[in-house]
């Protein structure tokens, strides 16, 4: 009876208050709807990113629980650690010093360059290599904000405290063309040379022609095709698509082969656990900063396009610039390679026949 007594009071009180108000003046609850949907709509939206979408933390090498630290690590500019591993005749006595710059899934172990060549080899090409473990791999710190400058910078930054002098060369494999790329913007006064293999290409550069890049993202797998354009359009969103179940995510981030070329395939057969050893030593800290990170860097939006670089080399008649490629390539398409080499006379172009994104295992 109380309870009935009320709601006539307030149904009373309600009639009361809209015969005295005026009928220009909507009611109080009219205007503040749309504010409460607004805000009912941002509150759901961030708990579904807290729980869902929100990638964790990184699990910082040498913090409590976190993996440990075993490599040789330097300290950058902004605090950050970038571990290293040191190839080839001693860097004091070296007469070419260079720097590679893993790929994507991979870590400083992964330097193929030095790891492949007979000891004798680089003791006579007198070739020092140090490899290095990006941010967020291996035992480098992330670096949430990376860009090809932040890269090419830490690159730089790794020289000059090992001492490597005024000038060495660089080869970036892979999505390790990013940061190659940004040490041809960046600091191409620092460079003695630079080899780009494989190089990802970003099909957003604004000097890539629509039909060139379409082409080359078309001939992408699918699941592929829908993870690089989440990268760019959503990288909000990228942690949760390469880590839901409910349909194939990229097929680097899942370490799916079945879209490799059937050379690659041949590569991973013959090579088996001994093309990776290091595996295990990749993702200590968590999928987010290493490889999530990688795609929305790599095709996400660029402060330069590389199809407009100068030459690098113009006054130094020693230095050059080379990049190679697979023709069987289902990774990395050949097709944005191509056009690239034509808009950049200074670049030495060398196509692959018969070979994917592997080719570099061949021959040793």
């Amino acid at each position: 009876m109380l309870l009935l007594h009320c709601l006539s009071i307030s149904d009373h009180l309600s009639a009361s208050a809209m015969s005295t108000r005026s009928p220009t003046n909507p009611p109080r609850n009219s205007l503040l709807l749309p504010s409460v949907l607004v805000i009912l709509v941002g509150v759901i939206a961030a708990l579904t990113y807290q729980s869902i979408l929100k990638p964790p933390p990184p699990n910082l090498c040498g913090s409590p629980g976190g993996p440990p630290i075993t490599a040789p690590r330097i300290k950058l500019r902004d605090g950050r650690h970038l571990a290293y591993k040191e190839h080839g005749v001693p860097r004091e006595r070296a007469r070419r010093k260079v720097i590679f710059i893993h790929g994507s899934d991979s870590c400083r172990h992964d330097a193929v360059y030095a790891t492949r060549l007979s000891p004798g080899l680089m003791e006579e090409l007198s070739m020092y290599l140090v490899s290095f473990d990006r941010p967020g791999y291996g035992e480098s710190d992330p670096d949430p904000n990376r860009t090809p400058k932040s890269l090419a910078l830490d690159v730089e930054e790794l020289a000059d405290q090992l001492h490597l002098g005024e000038k060495f060369y660089v080869i970036g494999y892979s999505m390790g063309g990013q940061a190659t790329w940004g040490c041809l913007k960046y600091i191409p006064h620092r460079l003695a040379g630079a080899t780009l293999v494989a190089p990802v290409v970003n099909y957003w550069w604004k000097s890539l022609p629509l039909n060139v890049s379409t082409q080359g993202y078309s001939l992408q797998p699918k699941r592929d095709q829908w993870a690089v354009r989440v990268a760019h359009y959503a990288p909000w969103l990228i942690h949760w698509w390469n880590t839901q179940r409910w349909f194939p995510g990229s097929s680097v981030a899942n370490r799916d082969g079945a879209s490799f070329s059937q050379p690659d395939r041949d590569i991973v057969l013959k090579l088996g656990s001994s093309r990776k050893p290091h595996l295990a030593e990749v993702r200590p800290q968590g999928l987010h900063e290493s490889i999530n990170r990688d795609m929305i860097v790599g095709f996400g939006s660029w402060e330069f396009d590389p199809i407009e670089l100068g030459n690098p080399f113009l006054n130094n008649q020693r230095g050059s610039v080379h990049l190679w490629h697979g023709d069987d390539d289902m990774l990395v398409p050949v097709t944005p390679q191509r056009y690239i080499a034509e808009k950049l006379p200074w670049l030495h172009y060398h196509e692959v026949p018969g070979s994917g994104h592997f080719f570099h295992y061949n021959g040793g």
